[in-house]
């Protein structure tokens, strides 16, 4: 089955199994590669995992959005 996703669009992804510090449950996921890339039938495409649990000084690695944006 072929899924097609586009860039900037919010999936729920299974990130299991966990690897290093990558979190290892389903949760919101952020399509961040291009829709050029995304047409290309290939076994990755560019993610990024949406939560609520901020932690003090993880600004360097997080992107904060601000509600419904």
């Amino acid at each position: 089955m072929i899924m097609t996703v586009k860039q900037f669009e919010i999936w729920i992804a299974d990130l299991n199994p966990q690897m290093g510090t990558e979190p290892g449950k389903t949760r919101p996921v952020l399509i961040v590669q291009t829709n050029l890339l995304n047409k290309i039938e290939h076994s990755s495409t560019l993610i990024c995992p949406i939560t609520t649990n901020i932690q003090k000084g993880s600004e360097i690695l997080r992107v904060n959005l601000k509600k419904a944006q």
